[in-house]
């Protein structure tokens, strides 16, 4: 829209902060306290509260039939299609067997399905959790730990046992932590995980995941680490056993990666003539299975298979409480990291779709899907990217879509899952590498994060590099601390600007960016970009000193060590009248001192003293004598010789402010004294209404410092400044014309 030029006259008195009160009839605000509604009852609530921590009871009632269920059932297939893959593969990735995967995909998500606000996330199995999951089982469970017979060779239905006891024990500490979160209202933690944080972690994750999958990509078997440089340990080791890997298996990885690839392209070039995508992972998967089962892979050519999957659902059993203390800092980490996951997801479906996504109540759904889903031996899940893209692409509308892909899973579990028993590993792994094409792609960050913003660079690079050298947990711990840092260093070293006032405007911007801007003779007008508290009040100030041109701790040393003198003179000159009177017989003297600034320039003290004079005392005549010196004239900037600041008056716009503590109430004390040791006048502007309460609760205002000092805009200031220097009379009338 072109804007036309308009003259326009506004007409108003000046006013400072008090004025502004008085004028428009401030009051204080009547404080609600919320808690107090929690403790009411009333049908009303109880059906709120019900809607709320359950909201399928508000949706589904009202759910239009004719309109979304053939789009959910679609989308509720292809998701289950594309689950079953993901599940057997990310099972694998955790360390547990394949099966445990498929319960993964079921039991959580039916539970989001009655708890979640988002109607487009796909809840499940995740390749970042599983990651991170099997770094935990072994870490906690190596092969070394089971070991058996003279061939030492592993046993793996004891180590299996083992480690589906540490992953769903740990799902359900998860949930715990999830659902406690949310019910004390902490949805918000997700905001210290920024975008460039999450995206650079994802990207070292799937790195983690793509070395992870080599051992079944060459059929080696590698030593089981974990902690700061496992990774790098762990590639050093796979290139030194590259000689001894199993041909077979690495033909199967190459032929199954390259035929799922062109499946996707497929999918991709057709996606406008098809219902729904092309299920590559699923068709690779038949495919291979049956090939393995007919050319007999593991008994011709050594690859390893997945071997049996019991038929039917595990009951559930309880967690170790034992295992409590060693797993209660990585719940807290995958915790934090499958909310940040599944929010950001559901947040951007929410915006295009056109409804609202609860985060408090998302923490909930999610603790609840993993601590149910721990209970029956499921590992933590949080919401696949690729998935909830399918799921909104084929035409899914609500949660149903999760629970109907959830029924396929169920029925797989129960009837289909043992005919993959014959499924190369080497597959699912191959499945599991080209499934990290989105993630992978997240490298192009570091060119546009170079152009656009180098600081979020600085934290993508610091995500990735910390969470590949020093692990998942340690990892993120790093990036959230330096991220946090690197706030704080920014509001350290904000944009400090000297302001000018805009040609024919009462606009005021920085004199070094706006050639047109010009500062206001006599009045020098100082803005930073950031708000002042503890860890930036003494920059602010160094930075205020700076910029104003005036040395002004110089100036304050001389003009105190003058006085200093001018004292010392004084009491030389009391002794000497002392030692007068002393001689004197019979009369009582009286002594004025007069200090006359010629006298002190030329520093002729004998004709400055005073003479003496019958009928006053000596100490009185003394004391008015040292009031009188540091009164006089002799005690001013010109008067010393020293250099006067070329302006009369310090604007102080602190329209940035947000709040203030003591260490910037003090600061701004300070400000108020150094400059008017030097007889410049400060004053205040556009603070906003809360910070004004904040410096009357911290007892800004006395008598040297008023709400008379603090005026409602920059302009109202310099004016009053201009008009008024050094004094405070009655406000005239301010006329602005632009």
């Amino acid at each position: 829209m072109e804007l036309r030029n308009r003259d326009y006259h506004v007409e108003r008195p000046l006013m400072n902060q008090q004025q502004l009160e008085e004028l428009g009839h401030q009051t204080s605000a009547t404080r609600t306290y919320q808690w107090r509604t929690w403790f009411q009852c009333s049908r009303a609530r109880a059906r709120a509260l019900l809607f709320q921590y359950l909201p399928v009871l508000s949706w589904l009632p009202r759910y239009p039939l004719r309109d979304w269920l053939l789009g959910d059932l679609l989308a509720g297939l292809s998701v289950a299609i594309m689950q079953l893959p993901q599940g057997l593969a990310y099972a694998l990735l955790a360390g547990l067997p394949p099966v445990f995967g498929l319960y993964s995909s079921f039991y959580p998500v039916f539970v989001y399905f009655l708890f979640g606000t988002s109607r487009h996330i796909s809840v499940g199995t995740f390749a970042v959790m599983s990651v991170m999951v099997g770094s935990v089982t072994e870490s906690l469970a190596p092969d070394e730990n089971f070991l058996q017979g003279v061939n030492a060779t592993v046993d793996e239905v004891a180590r299996d046992h083992f480690r589906v006891q540490l992953a769903s024990t740990l799902s359900v500490l998860v949930g715990l932590f999830q659902v406690g979160l949310g019910l004390v209202r902490f949805g918000f933690v997700v905001t210290y995980l920024s975008e460039p944080l999450v995206r650079g972690y994802t990207t070292a994750a799937s790195v983690q995941v793509f070395v992870s999958q080599l051992k079944y990509v060459f059929g080696l078997q590698l030593s089981s680490r974990s902690g700061p440089l496992s990774l790098i340990y762990t590639v050093l080791e796979v290139c030194s056993l590259l000689p001894q890997s199993v041909v077979g298996t690495v033909v199967t990885a190459l032929v199954s990666g390259v035929v799922l690839v062109l499946l996707k392209l497929l999918s991709d070039k057709l996606h406008r003539y098809l219902p729904m995508p092309i299920p590559g992972e699923l068709l690779t998967l038949i495919g291979a299975t049956g090939i393995s089962y007919g050319v007999g892979l593991k008994s011709k050519f050594g690859v390893d298979v997945v071997g049996d999957i019991p038929a039917g659902l595990v009951p559930p059993a309880a967690p170790n409480p034992q295992l409590f203390a060693s797993l209660v800092g990585y719940a807290f980490t995958i915790a934090v990291v499958g909310f940040a996951i599944a929010i950001s997801l559901g947040k951007i479906f929410a915006l295009r779709h056109g409804y609202r996504v609860d985060s408090n109540q998302e923490l909930v759904a999610l603790g609840l899907s993993n601590l149910i889903g721990g209970i029956f031996q499921c590992f933590p899940v949080s919401c696949s990217m690729s998935r909830s893209l399918v799921q909104e692409g084929s035409g899914g509308n609500t949660q149903v879509a999760g629970a109907v892909s959830s029924l396929f899973i169920l029925i797989i579990i129960v009837k289909l899952g043992e005919l993959f028993r014959d499924l190369p590993k080497a597959v699912l792994a191959a499945a599991i590498i080209v499934n990290l094409k989105g993630m992978l792609k997240q490298f192009t960050d570091i060119p546009s994060l170079w152009k656009s913003n180098r600081m979020d660079l600085l934290i993508w690079l610091v995500t990735f590099v910390a969470t590949i050298l020093l692990n998942l947990d340690i990892g993120l711990a790093i990036a959230v601390v330096f991220s946090l840092l690197l706030v704080v260093f920014r509001t350290q070293l904000p944009h400090y600007s000297v302001l000018g006032q805009v040609p024919d405007t009462d606009i005021y911007q920085d004199v070094a960016e706006y050639s047109e801007a010009r500062e206001v003779p006599g009045v020098k007008v100082f803005r930073s970009s950031a708000t002042m508290y503890f860890a930036n009040a003494e920059l602010y100030s160094d930075a205020l000193k700076k910029r104003c041109g005036v040395d002004v701790d110089h100036l304050i040393s001389k003009k105190k060590k003058w006085l200093r003198k001018q004292e010392q003179k004084l009491k030389r000159m009391q002794k000497t009248l002392q030692k007068q009177t002393a001689s004197s017989e019979g009369t009582s003297v009286s002594v004025q001192v007069n200090t006359i600034i010629t006298d002190v320039e030329s520093n002729n003290v004998d004709d400055s003293m005073a003479r003496a004079s019958a009928g006053n005392e000596l100490e009185d005549t003394t004391a008015s004598g040292q009031e009188d010196a540091k009164a006089a004239n002799g005690s001013t900037l010109k008067a010393l010789g020293l250099p006067q600041p070329h302006f009369h008056s310090l604007v102080l716009d602190l329209g940035a402010l947000s709040f203030v503590d003591t260490v910037c109430i003090k600061s701004l004390k300070n400000i108020f004294r150094d400059f008017r040791e030097i007889e410049v006048e400060v004053y205040m502007a556009a603070c906003h209404a809360p910070v004004v309460s904040q410096l009357e609760a911290g007892h800004f205002f006395d008598a040297s410092i008023t709400k008379q000092h603090l005026f409602a805009s920059v302009h109202d200031a310099v004016l009053f400044a201009l008009q008024h220097p050094r004094s405070s009379p009655a406000s005239p009338v301010l006329t602005t014309k632009l």
